[in-house]
């Protein structure tokens, strides 16, 4: 069986003032890195794209089932190796699932991924990481920043009271994305989602 792909934690120093955690090295960066920073977004293949997004998928499935929302779910926080695995990391947002839906006033996540429900501060569930996936994977359709050249504070507005969206665009995950960008009760499992870039994936061979 092989890990899912979360990142590999390894150690902590816990003695003031040099606290510190030990994780395993992931040589590519984060994929926020590798799409917009480091020149090589021209190299992503359609399939590796794929295999990006279900490396992502199984990670937050995994998390899921141990009854964890991450809360923080963007492309800064999913780290990719000399392999182009890309495993999920930062837990510090993160909350223990509760049979109802939580609701948690604290600051929580990244403007550009959060879904509205995070935002206005309202009852969430697992699904509000449905809708920060939604973006990464309009990220690596488009190979754009999310939101660029608009300020945080005009995002927030946009998303949570004006319910603006990314422009979504034409092609074999258009559907999904606006699946991920529903409403909390209508967005897909990370199952279904899974199952749905297989095929995608299937379709290329």
């Amino acid at each position: 069986m092989r890990p899912p792909p979360v990142i590999l934690f390894l150690g902590a120093c816990t003695k003031p003032p040099r606290l510190s955690m030990v994780t395993e090295y992931m040589e590519m960066g984060s994929l926020y890195y590798l799409i917009h920073l480091s020149g090589q977004k021209k190299k992503l293949s359609w399939r590796r794209k794929l295999k990006m997004l279900c490396d992502i998928c199984r990670g937050l499935m995994c998390i899921h089932r141990m009854k964890i929302i991450h809360r923080d779910l963007k492309s800064a926080n999913c780290l990719v190796n000399k392999h182009m695995t890309v495993k999920i990391c930062d837990f510090g947002l993160s909350r223990v699932m509760t049979d109802t839906p939580i609701r948690d006033s604290s600051s929580a996540g990244t403007p550009e991924w959060m879904a509205p429900e995070l935002i206005r501060s309202e009852l969430f569930t697992e699904k509000c990481d449905i809708f920060s996936l939604g973006v990464i994977m309009w990220e690596l359709c488009t190979l754009n920043r999310p939101w660029e050249g608009v300020p945080p504070e005009r995002v927030v507005y946009a998303v949570a009271n004006e319910r603006s969206r990314l422009e979504i665009p034409e092609g074999p995950l258009c559907k999904l994305i606006s699946d991920c960008w529903a409403e909390p009760h209508l967005r897909p499992s990370c199952e279904e989602i899974l199952s749905r870039l297989l095929d995608c994936e299937y379709a290329l061979c």
